[in-house]
Order: structure tokens, then C-alpha cells, then sequence
């Protein structure tokens, strides 16, 4: 039995406290979902007006068995004042448009906030439990990327494509806290527009930064689909490097949110999902 959730216009008292300039990605958990299976999501489409409909589908392609790349769908979470999320284990959506996401590492800059929930890792490649990337798949792997270790540290980064190092000054990692399983927080990075180097920064539930670190800007770069539940469309291991938890929501801007707009969209988010 299959079933399309409607696709509701965001009201403007929604976006009235979120930022709407260069928003590119809105993945709600509560909207855009096609479920089939009983709980099982094989397309999560985005919520921004006036974009391309990007929809975020899963994949069977290099997985032995057909479906089991579907994340389930959670209704009516406690922690989330009855707001539902997305549960991946190991379990991906990819959009399939190759170049929309390009620009995020080529010199525009970008703002990315999850509302998002870490469970226990698995096993995988160590210390690479990703929730997005565009990564290359192939090549240099350019891209940007937000993960956890296996203990559940934060970290995001993004890779340029002029070296192949792990982490490297063309590919810096940057380390956050070590996340509560099952707690549910408002994470967000944000990288600086322009060429030469750029600053990159990454938030925990504040629009105080975390962390800080540079990354070299390489306008020539050609990152690639962009997946949710991992850091690339990575169909010859998937789920090898996918992240286990929930999201609630997901956006992107592209460009760095103003030091005025990111407390006032993590406000906001944190009003909506978060508060008593």
C-alpha cells in the first residue's frame, strides 16, 4: 500500500523566522514523504518553493537486498513535542540531480542546520557515520560532508578535490562535541562565500560556534549528488558509511546565513522541535 503525505505550502508564520534568500533544501519529516511498506520512506521531496523539486530517493543499486536502504518513518516523537522523524540505520536517500549542489564548495558558500538524533554506531568504515554529503564518488571525493565518529563525535568538512588525503589542508575535518545518543539537537555548519580560503564553522544547539577551521576554495571542483544518511551515492558499499539516528529536518542556503539570521533560524527551529 503506497501513499503520497501531502505537500502543504510552508505558511508564512513558518517561514517568517526562517531565512527564505538562497534557501535551496527543506527536508521536513512531517511533509514530502512517500511511505510504502507500512513505515518504510522511498522519497522524501523538498519543501522550498520556487526551487526545483528535488526529491531525495533511495537506492538499490549495489545492495543485496531490494529496499533495505529505506530509513522508517517515526511518528509522533516524544522528544520532538510529537513531531515525527526519519530513522536511518545504515540507510540512505540520494538526489539524483549531479551538479544543484555543486556551488555549496565552489565559492558561494552555504548554511546547513539539522535537527538530528545520533543512536548507537555500527560497523563501517571507522570513525565515517555520515547524515549528508555530496561527496565525488570517485576521483578525489570533492564535496562537503557531516558525520560522526564512531563514538559519536560531530564533525563536518569539506574536501576541495586537489589532494586524496583523509584530512589534509585541502580537506580539513572539523571535530565537535560527542553527541548524547537518542538526544536530540540542533546542529548546523556554515562556510564563508568567496575564493582563496574561506572561513568554516560548526554549531551545537547555539549560534555560538564550536569550532572553527579554513577551508581552500577550488572553483573548479565538480562534487556530485547529494545524499542524506550518507556522504555520498556510494553504490559499491552502501550503508558502509552511513550514520545511524534520526532527522527531523534538514535545510540548506546557498550561502552563509548572516551572524543576525543563524541565531534567528536556530531559534526558531529550537522553539518548534525542541522546547518544553
Amino acid at each position: 500500500m503506497k501513499f503520497l503525505f501531502p505537500l502543504f505550502l510552508l505558511s508564512s508564520l513558518v517561514y517568517g523566522e526562517l531565512p527564505t534568500a538562497a534557501l535551496v533544501l527543506d527536508l521536513d519529516a512531517a511533509k514530502g514523504l512517500t511511505v510504502v511498506d507500512g513505515d518504510k520512506v522511498s522519497a522524501w521531496k523538498s519543501q522550498v518553493n520556487g526551487v526545483a523539486a528535488l526529491e531525495f530517493i533511495h537506492r538499490d543499486e549495489g545492495r543485496k537486498i531490494a529496499g533495505s536502504g529505506r530509513p522508517s518513518l517515526r511518528l509522533s516523537v516524544p522528544a520532538l513535542n510529537g513531531k515525527p522523524s526519519l530513522v536511518f540505520h545504515r540507510q540512505e536517500l540520494v538526489c539524483m540531480d549531479e551538479d544543484f549542489f555543486d556551488v555549496l564548495t565552489t565559492g558561494h558558500g552555504h548554511t546547513w542546520i539539522a535537527v538530528m538524533a545520533v543512536h548507537r554506531q555500527q560497523d563501517g568504515l571507522k570513525d565515517v557515520n555520515s547524515f549528508f554529503g555530496n561527496l565525488r564518488n570517485g576521483g578525489k571525493f570533492e564535496g562537503v560532508w557531516g558525520c560522526v565518529n564512531d563514538d559519536n563525535t560531530l564533525w563536518w568538512g569539506a574536501r576541495n578535490g586537489r589532494t586524496f588525503g583523509r584530512f589534509d589542508q585541502n580537506n580539513p575535518q572539523l571535530l565537535g562535541p560527542t553527541l548524547t545518543i537518542d538526544r536530540f539537537a540542533i546542529v548546523a555548519g556554515r562556510m564563508a562565500a568567496g575564493q582563496g580560503s574561506v572561513k568554516l564553522e560548526l554549531f551545537v544547539d547555539s549560534a555560538k560556534p564550536i569550532v572553527t577551521g579554513v577551508f581552500p576554495v577550488n572553483p573548479d571542483a565538480n562534487p556530485s549528488r547529494i545524499a542524506i544518511g550518507q556522504e555520498r551515492d556510494a553504490i559499491e558499499h552502501p550503508g558502509h558509511e552511513s550514520f545511524d539516528g534520526e532527522i527531523a529536518r534538514f535545510l540548506i542556503w546557498n550561502r552563509p546565513l548572516t551572524d543576525q539570521e543563524l541565531p534567528q533560524a536556530m531559534s526558531s527551529l529550537q522553539k518548534k522541535y525542541l522546547a518544553p
